[in-house]
């Protein structure tokens, strides 16, 4: 990979012919790369080091400070700034993380050396966590910053228009209020381990040119370089599926799996209320259906940034098939130079454009405009790399040590005449069979827990899948023997072949560890009952659980449901 953007600045602490020679090979380091070069150094450092115990002691006293600020919606921005304050550690600076949701822009005034890492939700949104931060930063409020330096990382998805939209505005907005951006932001999409990499590296070695700091002797060799192999998002785990059930009843408009995959062996570690993210396959037939309209042979082979492979191998396992995007149509229409694509893309179009995105896949591009200037490599070209997908885990690892379950709803729709089908939904489905293993890694979510006071009671609002993480919750509540009181609002359309996971909540229900359970099927009477209209009944109820002290948890569709209910409880209250 070239990173040709990534060069040291004039005011690094080297001669002009070091700094050439630096900038000649450095930008064209791989992540991995980088990262043992800084152990090197790190180790080249303690080697220097004549008395480490004064070295450490004054180590102490000059290591300079670090803010690492982020703005986080499902934990990927707060685990990477966790990652880099341990790498700024080593370092030698003494690194802080600060969420958004904790700090008023205020507090920024005076902090000499800040890293951001925030991402963007929805159509160009702040993370939940970050609103009232961003709101205040972006207003007159906010602090002149003249004596910060500064980096931003965005996180975002390219599959919407307002890509790390975010980064970009805070971004902005620092140097605007005159900090100084000692290296250049970069955005990340939904595979951002390799960026994050450059971005960390590079963003550190920055501030150290200019802090000059002491590296921390200590910890000269990252962890990183440790032999051991350590199962992670760039190392995922082959767990095996142990069993899979279908939930619903027969005649049910729904197809929801239960599934039970391995961990023995993995070393992974995971608690209530995290999420386990799969890597899928695509699926044959949509795999063959690209290859049959672009008429270009699976066997040829295509050069991806981890490795060469044959074309259908890389539309299988390493490549986003389906989701069409506004940069996916710009590279592909930079191949095809189709007039009414180039139409569709003016700016004064969007809405039409929008229009065609939506419930269409990279096939029907093919096919709708298509060209006979694709080759393998130029196809692969345009396709991002095929995303994981995040579950609610639906297991207690209290109960399930050495496995974890997952509850899923598997999609099938048809649009503009086309049957489709969800990637990951469909891959664990149809893809897989029991005992064959599937590539996964543990995503943690530090803010949808259990109640850390075992006496503290518990409301869970989970309609449809949203039950998984609630099963793990109540499984957690029973191993611990948590004397809270736990009141489940479930609800889906059919009580006779919707109800998931019936036998077990009844279960519960019985031996008093679920202390109330209501239940919304939508589809049972004239009209329909959804979760919040469980609420509204049992409004008294429900404020007298929360004035003493409940914690209220919800789990499900975040565009429609979360909002109902949003709005149910403000009423209730």
């Amino acid at each position: 990979m070239n990173h040709s953007d990534t060069f040291l600045p004039n005011t690094a602490p080297f001669t002009v012919d070091q700094i050439q020679l630096l900038n000649s090979f450095l930008p064209n380091l791989q992540p991995n790369q980088l990262i043992w070069l800084e152990g090197f150094i790190s180790g080249l450092r303690a080697s220097q080091s004549q008395n480490v115990g004064a070295m450490a002691s004054a180590e102490t006293a000059k290591s300079p400070e670090l803010m690492v600020l982020f703005g986080s919606e499902s934990g990927n921005a707060e685990n990477l700034a966790d990652k880099t304050a341990k790498t700024a550690a080593k370092a030698g600076f003494k690194a802080k993380v600060v969420s958004m949701g904790d700090i008023k822009p205020a507090k920024l005034k005076g902090v000499e050396n800040l890293l951001v890492l925030v991402s963007t939700w929805g159509e160009g949104d702040p993370p939940e966590n970050a609103i009232e931060f961003v709101e205040a930063f972006m207003s007159d409020q906010a602090p002149r910053l003249e004596g910060t330096r500064f980096s931003v990382l965005g996180l975002g998805d390219t599959s919407y228009e307002h890509f790390c939209k975010m980064g970009i505005d805070i971004d902005a907005r620092l140097e605007t209020l005159g900090a100084q951006r000692v290296f250049d932001r970069k955005d990340c999409d939904v595979d951002f381990d390799d960026d994050f990499a450059v971005w960390q590296v590079g963003a550190i070695a920055a501030l150290s040119a200019l802090t000059t700091p002491t590296m921390n002797s200590s910890s000269a060799i990252p962890t990183q370089l440790v032999s051991t192999v350590k199962y992670s998002r760039k190392n995922p785990f082959p767990a095996k599926l142990k069993e899979r059930i279908l939930l619903n009843g027969r005649g049910s408009a729904k197809e929801t799996i239960h599934l039970e995959f391995s961990l023995e062996g993995s070393g992974l570690k995971y608690e209530t209320g995290d999420a386990l993210a799969v890597i899928p396959h695509n699926a044959p037939d949509v795999v063959s259906s690209i290859l049959k309209t672009t008429k270009l042979d699976g066997h040829s082979k295509v050069n991806l940034k981890d490795g060469e492979y044959t074309l259908k191998d890389a539309l299988t396992r390493m490549l986003d098939v389906t989701a069409i995007s506004l940069p996916v149509l710009k590279r592909y229409n930079e191949i095809a130079k189709d007039s009414k694509l180039e139409t569709l893309l003016d700016p004064a179009n969007k809405e039409q454009l929008q229009n065609y995105i939506q419930g269409r896949e990279i096939i029907d591009v093919l096919e709708d405009f298509p060209t006979k200037h694709l080759t393998a490599d130029t196809l692969a070209g345009i396709m991002r790399k095929l995303p994981p997908r995040l579950y609610s885990i639906a297991s207690s690892p209290k109960v399930y040590s050495d496995e974890v379950h997952l509850t899923v709803g598997v999609v099938r729709y048809e649009t503009n005449g086309r049957k489709r089908k969800g990637v990951c939904s469909s891959f664990l489905a149809d893809g897989i069979e029991e005992d064959s293993t599937v590539d996964v890694f543990v995503t943690p979510n530090k803010h949808f827990k259990v109640p850390a006071n075992p006496e503290a009671s518990l409301i869970m609002v989970g309609p449809g899948t949203g039950i998984a993480p609630f099963r793990a919750f109540i499984q957690e509540r029973q191993a611990t023997e948590a004397k809270g009181k736990n009141w489940l609002i479930f609800g889906d359309q059919h009580y006779l072949t919707d109800f998931l996971y019936q036998t077990e909540w009844q279960d519960y229900l019985k031996d008093g560890v679920l202390t109330k359970l209501d239940v919304a099927f939508s589809r049972d009477q004239k009209k329909k009952v959804y979760v919040q209209d469980r609420m509204r009944e049992n409004s008294k109820e429900l404020y007298k659980w929360l004035q003493e002290g409940a914690s209220f948890c919800v789990c499900g569709d975040a565009s429609r449901m979360a909002h109902d209910v949003d709005k149910a409880l403000h009423d209730v209250i």
